[in-house]
């Protein structure tokens, strides 16, 4: 139920811990990222939150095309390196590459490899070691930090 506890954190910045601010090819004030996304998706990606496990539909979507990052559109991953991991959120096996940053994320007394979109920084979930082969990842990814374009055809 940790992902119950993400509304009552306060965000944090989307360099992690480190300190250091990673360049970013978008970026965009808080009030534009509040303009151009819903609530729940400024939640996500922006406040570094946790939507409902469960609650994504593109958690068992069976249909083959491309997830892109909801807040600046850089594809993230095919529909080939998904696979459903029963965690309640869309998780993938690999990212597409240089789409994602991974940063530590120590919060809520947890130690967790958060993942951020490459190009505009914004939360999109974590990446544990109990995945499939052949990367042993699971991507654990917000649905609604992410939309789906299927494939034409």
């Amino acid at each position: 139920m940790a992902w119950l506890f993400d509304f009552f954190r306060a965000p944090r910045a989307a360099d992690g811990a480190s300190g250091a601010s990673p360049a970013y090819s978008v970026v965009k004030s808080d009030a534009e990222w509040r303009k151009s996304l819903t609530p729940e998706q400024y939640h996500v990606l922006r406040g570094h939150g946790t939507e409902r496990p469960g609650s994504s539909p593109l958690e068992h979507d069976p249909r083959t095309g491309t997830f892109f990052c909801a807040a600046c559109d850089q594809p993230l991953y095919r529909s080939d390196m998904k696979f459903d991991s029963g965690c309640g959120w869309p998780s993938f096996f690999e990212a597409l590459p240089g789409a994602t940053r991974n940063v530590v994320d120590n919060s809520l007394g947890m130690h967790r490899t958060e993942v951020l979109c490459s190009q505009c920084g914004s939360h999109l979930g974590h990446v544990f070691n109990d995945g499939p082969r052949p990367t042993g990842n699971r991507f654990c990814m917000n649905g609604v930090a992410m939309k789906f374009v299927p494939d034409a055809g």
